[in-house]
């Protein structure tokens, strides 16, 4: 059977690279205590942002989806699941919700994991919730062409309670080894529980909540207040490329981490990075809302509209928008396509061709 040690470190190929993204990441943190201090109202509006962006797209790297206003009732709690979806989205949030307020409690054991499947499903009648998995399944790809092949096969479900039973041991010895990072081995603990896929359903979603927890128990904290399944979402063909290179030999024990450790402590890098931004962003003098919200139209690769920004600026209030937006189009820096509901802005520089590609 595949062995587990993530204090050997010797298994790990660590390249220039990665030692720099941990060497940034740490500075990052260092600074964390500061943000927490600074503009709590402000952290408290990214914290709901980010709630809505992650369940959006955790959900939706698995084709589960609803309606964008749906999804901020079904999110805020303010509707009731209707769909098949919508109880999927519903039980993600109250799962996201309990490791954001309770991850010091929740350990990395089989009970507690099996605990949130279940929750995960807590809207949907799935027989298979809170338990691992009865039937062989396969990771698979279609072609464009229609071909379906196999990508990858799991661990048979005859063996997966022992895979995790060793695969959790390795990773709380490794939390109690204070001499090895924690950005070097959580991305690979992800790395295998997605390669002994445990569930029938589920294992994509439940492997980034579990990327949030151990992140967590380890002092990094940015996924509350930015989306890291937004960021995975946005480099999904990325995602599923390194995870594919990282489980090749897998189950002989010859398997490179090194390409999804990479993959994901960017992501984390990008996370803590666009943190920074929007903490410079409120406190300094020079950065006005009328700056940041031009640059924001400018380099958008889409129209946007008042409820786009107002996600993007979370530190800026609506009538700050607004009024902003009103000087920009009256300067002729910006222009509207549409009207009403359906108003978005571009940059005034934009040609008719430009437009007509929009």
């Amino acid at each position: 059977m595949r062995t587990y040690d993530y204090t050997d470190l010797s298994r790990l190929v660590i390249d220039i690279e990665i030692l720099s993204l941990v060497s940034r990441i740490h500075e990052y943190k260092g600074r964390q205590e500061l943000y927490l201090e600074t503009q709590p109202q402000t952290l408290d509006k990214l914290q709901d942002i980010a709630m809505i962006q992650s369940t959006d797209a955790s959900n939706r790297l698995e084709g589960i989806f609803t309606s964008d206003k749906r999804l901020r009732e079904l999110v805020t709690m303010k509707i009731e699941p209707k769909s098949r979806n919508e109880q999927e989205i519903a039980g993600y949030r109250d799962v996201l919700t309990l490791v954001h307020e309770n991850y010091s409690y929740i350990q990395m054991t089989k009970n507690d994991i099996l605990t949130l499947h279940n929750r995960l499903y807590s809207y949907y009648p799935n027989p298979y919730k809170g338990k691992y998995k009865l039937i062989k399944n396969l990771i698979t790809e279609r072609h464009t062409s229609g071909e379906e092949f196999i990508r990858f096969e799991p661990v048979d479900p005859i063996y997966v309670d022992d895979h995790m039973a060793s695969m959790l041991q390795a990773f709380n010895k490794a939390l109690r080894e204070t001499a090895i990072d924690p950005l070097l081995y959580i991305p690979c603990f992800i790395l295998d529980f997605l390669c002994i896929h445990p569930f029938n359903d589920g294992n994509g979603r439940m492997a980034r909540l579990l990327t949030l927890l151990a992140l967590y128990k380890t002092g990094y904290i940015v996924g509350r207040y930015i989306s890291l399944e937004l960021i995975i979402e946005k480099s999904k063909q990325s995602y599923y490329d390194t995870l594919y290179v990282s489980s090749l030999n897998w189950h002989e024990n010859e398997n490179n981490y090194g390409p999804f450790i990479k993959y994901l402590l960017s992501t984390i890098l990008k996370a803590y990075e666009e943190f920074d931004d929007r903490h410079k962003g409120l406190l300094s003098d020079t950065q006005t809302s009328l700056n940041r919200i031009y640059k924001l139209i400018e380099n958008s690769l889409k129209p946007l509209s008042k409820s786009d920004i107002v996600l993007l600026c979370p530190e800026v209030s609506q009538k700050t928008i607004e009024r902003v937006l009103n000087q920009l189009k009256n300067e002729h820096k910006i222009i509207m396509i549409d009207s009403g509901r359906a108003t978005k802005y571009v940059r005034a520089q934009l040609g008719t061709e430009d437009l007509g590609n929009l």
